[in-house]
């Protein structure tokens, strides 16, 4: 038997500490690889860490409501051979650069619980409520769908919501005439009015406007798009493609596909698998930007857009997308648009991603201009297909015809990628569109 340390795992991008919510096990329990034991709260999701081990669990390390660092221990668990080399052992914590500063999590560890309370209640929620100025008789009233009717970070955000949906009364200033008094009869120049001094009216807004806060998550999405325009030197190329045979070959084969594997096939798996195939040819566009250094990427981790119900915006990440063919990536595709609309997705869901496409042709958009998600160098906007007439070259010379055209629209960090890097992948990205054989076998 050995012995070994499961540690804080890490929780997504930019993500350095997090807060131990409820551990599953208790001491001595058994555990199996991959079984959920202990949930953890970060500043954008809650979520239950499985453990990368089976064995026994001799000692907790950290308690409930302790926030830990991304690396360090945080239980000791005994396991066999088997199951020690099922995983690498972690003696020592991860090191993290001095560069980098932790994630503040302004909630302390003795907010986590309250006398006052009768239930538990996250930091992530704490902190929502803190900022939001809601007490904590407040928050006893507002309606948990968690476990053990424990309020969810989207319980509190809907509360919050509703809450400003209220009418609100605009109160006017009230303006305060002060008249000087004349101080002595004889003047030798008359008043001709009275001297008055005005209070300033606050802003006010009339009854035929909607005043809406924005949410924490919006907020997020504000602050870091800012930090990339001051960050990143944005400039967009734009290529025109021909995709009649994308659009032919799936009007022919999504019955069969929807039949055979469950799941719509949609277009956004074809732009995913061409954006693989362009990194393959200029594999300086899968990089990101540290300081004055450029960090070229093996791995192809394509991060999708997702439009939430609510207006915001997330980003899950397709991993090694040069792995997986079209009934992969569809499905991939597919469970992580559905875990994001589900507010599903865990912190691996969203980490690691290398460039980014949105297919804002999902939208009837034309094209785009995205701005790109910080630290990559690059994202590509996909726009609507639309029916053109477009001159054909045949055997018998050059026609006019109908087909099926689309923008692509490539937003590049010109501190890094020159115009002809930027205009040529997105280049090679239409032709291997273009090119896609409409006589394509996938089973």
């Amino acid at each position: 038997m050995a012995q070994v340390e499961l540690v804080m795992p890490k929780m997504g991008e930019s993500i350095m500490e997090g807060t131990i919510l409820k551990w599953l096990k208790k001491e001595g329990e058994l555990v199996k690889q991959d079984e959920p034991i202990l949930e953890v709260a970060t500043d954008k999701v809650d979520t239950e860490v499985p453990s990368l081990y089976a064995g026994k669990i001799i000692k907790f390390l950290r308690q409930e409501g302790e926030i830990v660092q991304i690396g360090l221990p945080i239980a000791i668990l005994e396991t066999d051979i088997n199951a020690e080399s099922s995983a690498p052992t972690i003696s020592a914590p991860i090191q993290v650069q001095n560069s980098v500063a932790p994630a503040k999590i302004e909630v302390e560890k003795a907010e986590v619980t309250s006398n006052l309370s009768h239930r538990f209640y996250s930091p992530l929620v704490l902190n929502i409520a803190k900022e939001e100025n809601i007490s904590m008789a407040e928050l006893e009233n507002i309606t948990g769908t968690g476990k053990e009717n424990r309020v969810t970070k989207t319980d509190i955000l809907d509360y919050i919501q509703n809450k400003k949906n209220q009418v609100f009364v605009t109160v006017e200033p009230k303006i305060e005439k002060v008249v000087v008094p004349v101080i002595e009869e004889k003047l030798i120049f008359p008043v001709k009015e009275d001297f008055t001094q005005s209070v300033k009216p606050a802003t006010s807004f009339g009854a035929n406007v909607e005043i809406i806060e924005m949410d924490r998550m919006r907020k997020m999405i504000a602050e870091r798009m800012l930090d990339s325009q001051r960050i990143s030197a944005h400039v967009t190329s734009y290529v025109e493609a021909d995709v009649t045979n994308i659009v032919f070959w799936r009007n022919r084969i999504k019955q069969e596909f929807l039949k055979k594997e469950n799941d719509a096939l949609t277009l956004t798996p074809i732009f995913i698998e061409a954006l693989a195939k362009a990194f393959k040819d200029y594999p300086l566009m899968n990089a990101s930007v540290v300081g004055d250094k450029i960090i070229v990427k093996k791995e192809i981790n394509i991060g999708m857009a997702v439009a939430l119900s609510n207006g915001n915006l997330i980003v899950p990440v397709i991993k090694n997308a040069d792995q997986l063919n079209i009934v992969g990536l569809t499905k991939k595709v597919n469970e992580l648009a559905r875990k994001a609309r589900e507010n599903k997705l865990t912190p691996d869901d969203l980490a690691e991603g290398t460039y980014t496409m949105s297919n804002v042709g999902s939208f009837g958009n034309v094209m785009g201009t995205p701005i790109i998600l910080q630290p990559q160098i690059g994202i590509m906007a996909f726009g609507a297909v639309q029916k053109k007439p477009a001159v054909v070259e045949t055997e018998f010379g050059d026609a006019i015809g109908i087909r099926h055209l689309m923008y692509l629209s490539h937003s590049y960090d010109h501190r890094v990628v020159d115009g002809s890097l930027g205009g040529m992948f997105v280049r090679r990205v239409a032709d291997y569109l273009e090119r896609f054989d409409v006589n394509r076998k996938i089973w």
